[in-house]
């Protein structure tokens, strides 16, 4: 089976002990792994995927419960470092009543900024695998540059490149330096996921047509535009459009609920029957079970508090694609 590798941060999430508080008044929070590459990781192995986790992180007592955690979830984190320069990143996280959220980030710097180019292993990665990113380490540290040398390496090995911009804008100076980080990286993808809350923000179109015809530059080949309750629509650069609706679930915590939609994309992507050579061989049918198992993914997810421990298991997602059948 290939490889979904992950790279960029893994923090703790501090989970706020009730709603509709904002942060000043919350008074107690619940630990929990977070960093959307890392639940990303999480989120395939759970799945029964293999996937492996590229990041850095403080020596310290997060750092060991993140490694922990991650391993407990399936991933192989023999790509992981450790460092005494820097903190594990952490992230204060407020809830809204209908279980969307707020952040508040302590890493100025944290230890997934300082991931050097050259601690990217150049026999990491085969033809096949599926490297994906974010946009929170694509900042102006030295994890940028890791990242731009294991998308250079994993396009040399013939791997398909992933991007999930996950705008985070109070961990930039302002939103044109994020704007313009996304925009450089963009072309050096193949898949990208962009959220209905992203989509004019990143690409300055209202127009919904328009804003997702301009990001088809590059090597960009599909696009997964997703609508949270209301599903997604996957694009392709050959004009194929695949539309699947969303399941309604009662909401505690939509975090991880994004990173659980693409990892479902990914895992079928990496469990299809065929080796996936050409993403061009994508068939409506393919797309249109990738977006199911995703979008169920993502509810199951939403339903639960957390992120990694809230992702679900391959027979919960059967499980409840069984009991909503339409």
């Amino acid at each position: 089976m290939a490889t979904v590798y992950t790279i960029g941060e893994a923090l703790i999430d501090f989970i706020p002990d009730r709603k509709g508080a904002e942060l000043k008044q919350v008074e107690s929070f619940t630990k929990a792994a977070g960093g959307a590459p890392a639940n990303v990781a999480c989120a395939v192995a759970k799945l029964g995927g293999h996937a492996a986790f590229i990041g850095k992180l403080g020596a310290d007592a997060f750092g060991d419960f993140l490694v922990e955690k991650l391993a407990a979830s399936g991933v192989d984190v023999s790509r992981v470092l450790r460092t005494s320069e820097a903190n594990t990143a952490l992230a204060f996280v407020s809830l809204k009543e209908d279980g969307d959220r707020d952040f508040s980030f302590y890493r100025n710097p944290s230890a997934d900024m300082l991931l050097h180019e050259n601690e990217i292993g150049s026999g990491w990665f085969t033809a096949g695998d599926l490297l994906h990113f974010c946009s929170v380490d694509l900042i102006e540290a030295p994890v940028k540059y890791a990242h731009r040398k294991a998308i250079e390496l994993a396009r040399q090995a013939g791997a398909v490149i992933s991007f999930d911009p996950n705008v985070r804008l109070p961990l930039w100076p302002d939103p044109e330096s994020c704007r313009r980080a996304i925009h450089e990286f963009l072309p050096l993808s193949h898949i990208v996921k962009i959220s209905d809350e992203e989509l004019s923000f990143i690409t300055g179109h209202e127009d919904e047509k328009e804003a997702i015809a301009s990001l088809f530059v590059g090597d960009v080949q599909h696009v997964i535009y997703t609508r949270g309750a209301a599903g997604a629509t996957w694009f392709s650069r050959n004009g194929l459009e695949v539309s699947e609706p969303g399941n309604r679930v009662e909401v505690a915590d939509t975090t991880g609920a994004g990173d659980s939609f693409i990892g479902g994309v990914l895992y079928q992507l990496q469990s299809a029957p065929q080796p996936l050579k050409e993403l061009g061989q994508l068939s409506r049918e393919h797309i249109g079970e990738a977006l199911r198992f995703a979008n169920a993914a993502a509810a199951l997810t939403a339903s639960r508090p957390g992120a990694i421990d809230a992702l679900p298991t391959l027979r919960e997602i059967d499980a409840f694609r069984s009991s909503t059948k339409r």
